[in-house]
């Protein structure tokens, strides 16, 4: 079979991909190679084994991004067992950098496909009840307490806050400082600013981290149809995980559902203690809609922006 390019200068053909395997002590061979992904930050593979052996994938981090490979093994550990679908079980951790030049992973492939392609050909009943179980996954990783608020790195939590408010405020700093130096507007700048400064108490009623997924789209959960019933299989990529409020990691979970998503998603997590909770999740996706302003900005995107800059303006003003 014909080599799969992954980079410029680097192919994995069948001969490396034994290669890993052999390196980690897995008692198989490659049958065939297959992309399953590839996106900015890393590339995934598909290795499907000879005999009944099941498939693995073969996750590959650039070189800027060496450091995920630490993190996504890390996270593995910390879910494990922990999670009402399962997560891809770490088979190997190679950061040598021996056989392909770059750090990678290698891990079981759960069963089921993405949830996205997937609900579009549901009856409306199993649409809902996909992101109810969506919704109850995302309340199974805020039973995982963390040890203080921030971005989660290599080797733990980054720059670790001890409260929401100190963590947010500095989140919503650094992304409007982002927003100025790429030419937002100075005025919708200083009104998103007046508006986090209204909402420090909202950040300060979370008075605990939890693990939160920070990426639960329908692209990340994998699902299966059962009997004409859908069911979640599986829960990946782990790579944008942080600790902190719950309720920031729900508003970066609906920010693209629907209505009607939202709803059973929402239903599904269940009851949420917080008496604010909606303004709570309105001033989360401010944040998120200035982060993807700047993600739009940076990579000349600008015909994606004005449906962005229009939430930006509705929540700015309250």
């Amino acid at each position: 079979m014909s080599p799969l390019s992954i980079g410029p200068n680097l192919v994995v053909d069948d001969a490396t991909a034994d290669a890993m395997l052999a390196r980690a002590d897995i008692d198989a061979r490659v049958a065939s190679v297959s992309l399953l992904y590839g996106g900015e930050i890393s590339a995934v593979y598909a290795l499907a084994l000879r005999g009944d052996q099941p498939s693995l994938v073969l996750k590959i981090y650039p070189d800027s991004m060496s450091w995920k490979m630490r993190k996504e093994a890390r996270l593995l550990d910390l879910v494990r067992d922990r999670l009402p679908v399962p997560a891809p079980l770490l088979r190997a951790a190679d950061a040598s950098r021996e056989l392909i030049g770059l750090d990678y992973v290698l891990m079981s492939r759960l069963d089921g496909e993405p949830l996205g392609p997937l609900e579009e050909a549901l009856p409306a009943s199993e649409r809902r009840a996909a992101f109810e179980q969506v919704g109850r996954l995302s309340r199974a990783f805020h039973d995982i307490a963390m040890d203080a608020f921030g971005y989660i790195g290599a080797d733990g939590i980054m720059a670790g806050r001890a409260d929401n408010r100190s963590y947010l405020s500095s989140q919503f700093e650094r992304k409007l400082a982002e927003f100025r130096n790429r030419g937002g507007a100075t005025d919708l700048a200083a009104r998103i600013a007046s508006r986090v400064a209204d909402a420090s108490d909202l950040f300060a009623a979370c008075g605990a981290p939890v693990l939160c997924h920070n990426d639960l789209h329908p692209g990340n959960v994998l699902a299966r149809v059962n009997s004409g019933r859908v069911e979640l299989t599986g829960v990946v990529d782990f790579e944008g995980a942080l600790a902190g409020d719950p309720l920031k990691d729900v508003a970066k979970a609906i920010y693209y559902l629907s209505p009607a998503q939202r709803e059973a998603f929402l239903d599904g997590y269940g009851p949420m203690s917080r008496r604010a909770a909606e303004p709570t999740l309105a001033i989360y996706r401010l944040l998120f809609s200035l982060e993807l302003w700047c993600w739009y900005r940076q990579f000349g995107a600008d015909e994606k922006l004005p449906p962005v800059m229009e939430d930006l303006e509705r929540l700015a003003s309250g």
